[in-house]
């Protein structure tokens, strides 16, 4: 009979330390595959030699093909997301999600697709909300959600929107994450449990991998919106049924409505900051054209220079004000 046999953990800020607790807390005999995500984005990571340090299971960079077994951690190697496919690992540097990648989310919908009941997912501390659709998928596809309690965690943003968005089997301190995973992956996979995943959770999933039909299975799992991608620019589509309100474009981005304010504020903010120092080197130019006409003895253009130029201090120091403003 079917276990529990697949846990997938996502983790952000303060991930490191939690993962670390963790991976100390699981037995030796852990029976089950572990695979695990945390945002380092494209920079050297440690991770697995870190939870490798602090406990019995063995853990390792995930590399494509390589199969899943019991008692041995994987972890999504930098700048890759990680995928699982026919029982085995799937690195891909696809479209970024929530703005990063590695990514949360695509662990989770892709198990959860790959292994229906068997697995669980498990969501630790984190800003923003990724993790909270992959945990929705694997709730669809019959696993169990896990979720950290927020009140402790070090961030509790992605632990928190979870629990908003997702009906989690369990919250608890992380102390206490790894003797619920002992039990857990003990259970027997109930013969209720869902068989096939809803269609509309495997087109979002092939959408995000892109490929040649990749518009085809958009269109069947989201209807456009009127915003757009903050990274490639193209129409953000609104997927079906999602809440909150999850977003892709037809190159596979993918974003939640607080990762999109998020990566849009940040655009925003580097948009002011451009113009703020427009105004600033045109203003050092039109100084230095007063200061030439002033030594050419046109005092006329020199005086209308410098008028020109502090207008154009005034306008920078409103603008300076505005964003720091904004950035508090």
């Amino acid at each position: 009979m079917a276990r529990r046999d697949i846990v997938v953990v996502g983790a952000s800020a303060g991930g490191v330390r939690a993962l670390r607790e963790l991976a100390a807390a699981l037995p030796a005999d852990f029976p089950a595959a572990l695979c695990v995500v945390l945002h380092v984005g494209p920079f050297k990571s440690s991770l697995p030699e870190l939870l490798e340090a602090v406990g019995p299971l063995p853990a390792a960079h995930a590399v494509t093909g390589e199969p899943l077994r019991p008692g041995r951690i994987l972890v999504a190697p930098p700048d890759h997301h990680l995928l699982l496919q026919d029982g085995a690992t799937l690195l891909t540097r696809g479209p970024k999600e929530h703005h990063t990648r590695p990514a949360v989310d695509p662990l989770f919908r892709s198990a959860a697709l790959a292994f229906g009941p068997r697995v669980i997912g498990v969501l630790l501390t984190g800003g923003l909300d990724d993790g909270a659709a992959g945990l929705q998928a694997i709730k669809e596809c019959g696993g169990l959600a896990v979720v950290q309690d927020p009140r402790e965690a070090e961030d509790p943003g992605m632990p928190g929107a979870a629990l908003r968005a997702v009906t989690v089997d369990h919250c608890v301190p992380l102390a206490q994450v790894a003797p619920l995973l002992v039990g857990l992956v003990q259970q027997a996979v109930p013969g209720e449990a869902p068989q096939e995943p809803p269609p509309r959770l495997v087109h979002e999933h092939l959408a995000g991998m892109g490929g040649e039909n990749a518009m085809e299975d958009l269109q069947q799992a989201a209807v456009p919106s009127t915003l757009v991608c903050p990274d490639c620019k193209g129409t953000l589509w609104e997927i079906r049924g999602s809440q909150p309100p999850r977003y892709r474009c037809h190159t596979g981005h993918a974003f939640s409505l607080r990762s999109l304010a998020s990566v849009q504020q940040s655009a925003a903010e580097d948009a002011l900051w451009s113009a703020l120092r427009a105004l600033q080197e045109k203003e050092l130019l039109l100084r230095k054209i007063a200061d030439l006409d002033r030594s050419a003895g046109d005092e006329a253009h020199a005086l209308q220079a410098e008028a020109e130029a502090e207008q154009l201090r005034r306008q920078a120091e409103v603008l300076r004000r505005l964003v720091e403003s904004e950035r508090g």
